[in-house]
């Protein structure tokens, strides 16, 4: 039999480590939910913010919170731009799904090849020490990373919520999530809320490749090949239009990835993401129905 602490040790670090797949997965959602699109040119965003804030950290030489302003400059500019000059004629041409499919794997690939020309593809962080201290709460290491990674998260999920319910922008946003054509005809602009909803996509998208670049080591391949399947599986498990429900589904994913250490080898892991991704679209089109939660409200 586990030994409870250890059972507590698995559930927490699988917990905090998918602080930044929740930011991933509720920037996809969003976009999903206000300009209906399903967004793989996030992958190519990533790859965007960690290149810059990577310029800023080790060419610059400037500290990480000052290297975030240029990621999320960057990083915002690039989703405005898909959106102005790639989601918007193709919307307006009538494309169909597959053709934004092709189109924003295409951009992914593109961000990736060209941070691989220049940062190179070797595993990089965004500072020199990424280990931080840890402390023991009640038998479970708790590192000042983790608490940092989970406080970050949580003030950027009540934000946004706060932003889409309080404010008239987000209310707007909704309404053009929920009818387009109504919202115009109240004075709404669609486009102006689809790149709203891109720029926020981006701010999530930046912070969460933040807390990874400060947490282990990446590549540039890696957020297309392993933190967009993440984020696609949550969405997938939370059902289209769940924009909160999609982070729980990525906190909950997570929490099973560092579970799944005691019953298969680590470098498994993907190979797992793709058999639940498999069976969610088979068996849970409509995503996991949870009564009462926050699981099926925007």
């Amino acid at each position: 039999m586990l030994d409870p602490s250890i059972l507590a040790q698995l559930a927490w670090t699988g917990f905090a480590n998918a602080s930044f797949t929740c930011l991933f997965a509720v920037a996809l959602a969003l976009v999903l939910k206000v300009n209906r699109i399903w967004n793989f040119a996030q992958a190519g965003m990533m790859v965007c913010a960690y290149g810059f804030m990577y310029a800023g950290t080790r060419w610059l030489g400037l500290d990480i919170l000052a290297a975030l302003p240029i990621g999320l400059a960057a990083t915002i500019a690039l989703g405005l731009l898909l959106e102005r000059y790639g989601f918007r004629p193709l919307r307006r041409r009538g494309s169909s799904s597959l053709t934004f499919f092709i189109f924003t794997l295409v951009v992914s690939q593109l961000c990736t090849y060209v941070a691989e020309l220049v940062i190179g593809t070797e595993s990089t962080t965004l500072v020199d020490n990424v280990v931080t201290p840890v402390q023991l709460v009640g038998g479970v290491a708790v590192s000042d990373w983790d608490i940092r990674a989970t406080l970050v998260t949580l003030g950027l999920i009540l934000a946004l919520a706060a932003f889409l319910k309080l404010t008239s922008w987000g209310q707007r946003l909704i309404a053009v999530a929920d009818s387009p054509d109504l919202a115009e005809l109240y004075g709404t602009s669609r486009d102006t809320a689809y790149a709203v909803s891109m720029a926020l996509a981006a701010v999530l998208t930046t912070v969460g490749m933040l807390l990874l670049g400060t947490k282990a080591a990446t590549v540039p391949s890696s957020p297309l090949q392993e933190f967009l399947l993440l984020a696609l599986l949550a969405t997938i498990l939370a059902g289209v239009g769940n924009i909160f429900a999609a982070g729980i589904a990525a906190l909950l994913v997570g929490i099973g990835q560092g579970f799944a250490v005691l019953f298969m080898p680590a470098e498994w892991s993907p190979l797992l993401v793709y058999a639940l991704m498999a069976v969610a679209i088979v068996v849970f089109p409509g995503g996991v129905s949870l009564r009462g939660a926050i699981w099926n409200r925007g």
